[in-house]
């Protein structure tokens, strides 16, 4: 199926936003201080947007003071009588972010938005504003629906590169004019120090942007903040925020390497070995570094689902802060699971009352790839599979009771998407493969990393009978991203037709693999 013409909606917005973009540079990356207007708060860390639906949007923005936020939306660039929102106060207590939820949006549209930061003592004085853009979710089928997914961003040490351009892959998911990014974990390394430059296998030198707060692994607070506003240093992500929204979830780097709830470090890099108290404090930074409708309710959870009209339901999921401890998974029963029971069922019902033509279910870690534990020098399992092709054991018995479920409730258009292993690459699931046959088939297909180390391909587990149709990674570990292997996935739905096509794509936009799937049809 040959990619749809890609709209114009954002292409008039693009010389504008990059502008914007420059303007609000942070000063320790060569910002022009003259733009600045003195004394007055600036916000140098740009703006986002997240969990986007018809008629809401939530708009992020970090200030470099104690600030009023106020934002202002309009149907065009001109800002003729704009619609206004008080924010809330930011101050040091969120690390002087915050968040504005934008009510009663009309669907389907572009809209325009500038966010004001002013002096809490004085209205008046504000300081420049900051713009972007975003779509609703369009009400009307025929209008269609694109994004793109991946993961992993500043991984093993592979930091901000300016030789290389920085984080380049932002400019090609800009290219591809999606209506929003699922980030699908990692967004940061709080665990990956970034040194200042590493010596490549070539002879060449990878030279990175460092901070403070980079320099060793995250431990406080303000370090593990310091990590989410690593990654805003980079122009091409700040650039692409300011135009896309996103849908955010975390997996385990946002903390620590394969960590579990309970666990105590044995790392000699840690003072704090209760991953516990390291986990609190990173998901407080994440809360104040991205837009999350759910985390910012009483007891906020990363797992939530996203509306996207009538075509599309977005099932995020958090296989971290509820799984049980890694292990070789061979328990016969395990009812914990890497979801824990309140989110299976809760996802269980979601599912049900879904009625999208497509129910795409973001997982922060994969189904069939075996991705091994070996920290402690035991043959833990960190995802779901344990490498036992037989009947489902551990981890696999809660995914089991999911597929089991999907079937016999009916429930169709189910497709998986996640990273985390550092390749791409597409499988497809068959119970006349599987040692467990209680499903119906249904694709699996892993993008990123965004900017990491690239690792070989995973071993699969047939439990659920997965078979590898498309596989691109290195033959050996921790591959730089100045030799490639950094990738994005694309999901496009037919408006028309409601076929949904997916493109594994590298870096710089090449479409490396491409399916296309059939509304209300299983076994594709």
């Amino acid at each position: 199926m040959a990619s749809r013409p890609l709209p114009d909606r954002r292409t008039v917005l693009r010389g504008s936003l990059a502008a914007s973009a420059a303007l609000t540079l942070p000063v320790g990356l060569g910002a022009a201080p003259a733009l600045a207007l003195s004394g007055r708060p600036r916000a140098g860390w740009g703006v986002q947007t997240g969990d986007v639906t018809t008629d809401s949007g939530l708009v992020w923005v970090r200030s470099d003071r104690p600030a009023r936020m106020i934002v202002e939306t309009s149907a065009t660039e001109s800002f003729r009588n704009p619609r206004r929102w008080h924010g809330p106060l930011l101050g040091a207590e969120t690390d002087f972010t915050g968040t504005t939820r934008l009510r009663g949006l009309p669907p389907g549209e572009q809209i325009h938005y500038r966010v004001l930061l002013a002096d809490p003592d004085d209205p008046r004085r504000t300081g420049e504003p900051v713009t972007g853009t975003f779509r609703t979710a369009s009400v009307r089928r025929r209008d269609g629906v694109r994004f793109v997914w991946s993961g992993d961003l500043a991984g093993q040490g592979w930091g901000i590169n300016p030789e290389l351009g920085g984080y380049r892959i932002y400019d090609a998911m800009a290219a591809v004019d999606p209506d929003f990014f699922l980030c699908s974990g990692d967004n940061v390394y709080a665990d990956g120090p970034i040194t200042g430059t590493v010596a490549l296998p070539d002879g060449r030198i990878w030279r990175n942007v460092t901070t403070e707060e980079k320099a060793k692994v995250a431990e406080t607070l303000a370090e593990f903040r310091g990590n989410f506003r690593y990654n805003l240093l980079d122009e091409n992500l700040r650039a692409f925020n300011a135009r896309v929204p996103s849908i955010i979830q975390w997996d385990d780097h946002e903390v620590t390497n394969n960590w579990y709830p309970g666990e105590i470090l044995a790392d000699s890099r840690y003072t704090e070995k209760n991953v516990d108290v390291l986990a609190a404090r990173a998901r407080r930074a994440f809360s104040e570094y991205f837009p999350i409708s759910t985390l910012r309710r009483p007891g906020g959870r990363v797992y939530r689902v996203q509306h996207h009209g009538p075509l599309l339901d977005v099932f995020v999921l958090d296989m971290r802060t509820h799984r049980n401890a890694n292990s070789p998974g061979d328990q016969a029963a395990d009812r914990q699971g890497i979801l824990g029971r309140e989110q299976l069922e809760w996802l269980k019902k979601e599912l049900s009352r879904s009625r999208a033509v497509w129910k795409v279910i973001a997982s922060d870690m994969p189904l069939g790839l075996v991705v091994p534990d070996t920290g402690d020098g035991r043959p833990n399992i960190e995802a779901v599979a344990q490498g036992d092709p037989g009947a489902p054991l551990g981890r696999e018995l809660q995914i089991a009771e999911l597929l089991r479920f999907v079937k016999h409730r009916r429930v169709t258009g189910t497709v998986w998407l996640t990273a985390d292993v550092h390749y791409t690459s597409a499988q497809h699931y068959q119970p006349s493969r599987a040692a467990f046959t209680d499903f119906e088939p249904f694709w699996e297909f892993v993008s990123g990393p965004l900017n990491a180390g690239a690792f070989p391909a995973n071993a699969l587990d047939g439990t659920f009978g997965p078979e590898r149709v498309f596989v691109k990674a290195p033959t050996r570990a921790n591959v730089s991203p100045a030799e490639g292997y950094q990738f994005f996935g694309e999901v496009d739905i037919d408006g028309d037709s409601a076929e949904l096509t997916v493109r594994l794509r590298e870096q710089d936009g090449t479409v490396l693999f491409t399916k296309v799937l059939r509304p209300g049809l299983v076994g594709q």
